[in-house]
């Protein structure tokens, strides 16, 4: 007999609720809303507990946990994307081009710029590879452009390098973010020629954390 219902009444004196005769077959807790479903159920197939939405389970899975007790989020907004190769101007902040899209959970990267889908943390990271740096350059900086603040990373080459040559950064930062808020990752040099350029094995990546 399917169990159609469970009141307040009664619910204290309960040890335990069995769903399931243990024969094997999907089995879900459905929550009716007025405007969206949600189910909380046992994927028997893959032996997994899944948090989604809709009546049907495993179609639209928001949180997944195998039977190892490993959590994925199927629907979490993430992304990551190689640069295009892009010589950098001196004296000028300039928009890293983006291509290659290697995912974009959500479909949130819009050609250079990510669009926060909600409000909360994310992680943006990039690593970027230059080419025929300029030994006179007197500085080599990175940003990552978000709608609150700015953040960045600031490098001299004519400190270090004893010629032009190949040089590699690399950074992170946790952003708060806004619903529609966007990031942007550029980079400036200053001093010497304006020859650097943006490798294309170069990348940026970004996830939704809280």
């Amino acid at each position: 007999m399917a169990l159609t219902k469970i009141t307040g009444e009664g619910v204290g004196s309960l040890d335990a609720i069995t769903i399931g005769d243990g024969t094997a077959a999907d089995k879900k807790i459905l929550f009716d809303g007025n405007a969206q479903d949600f189910h909380i159920g046992l994927d028997d197939s893959s032996d997994s507990l899944t948090i989604g939405l809709g009546s049907t389970l495993g179609t639209t899975s928001h949180m997944v946990i195998d039977a190892s007790g490993r959590v994925t989020k199927p629907l979490q907004p993430c992304f990551s994307a190689t640069a295009d190769t892009t010589n950098i101007p001196l004296a000028t902040q300039t928009t890293i081009a983006l291509s290659g899209e290697r995912f974009d959970v959500g479909n949130n990267l819009d050609a250079n710029t990510f669009t926060a889908p909600i409000t909360g943390k994310y992680l943006f990271t990039y690593m970027f590879y230059f080419a025929e740096v300029d030994a006179d350059h007197t500085s080599l900086d990175v940003h990552i452009k978000t709608s609150n603040k700015q953040y960045q990373q600031t490098f001299s080459p004519d400190h270090f390098l004893n010629s032009d040559s190949l040089f590699s950064v690399s950074g992170s930062v946790l952003a708060d973010m806004d619903a529609s808020d966007t990031c942007f990752f550029t980079v400036r040099v200053a001093g010497g020629a304006a020859q650097t350029d943006i490798h294309v094995d170069s990348q940026v990546s970004g996830v939704l954390i809280c």
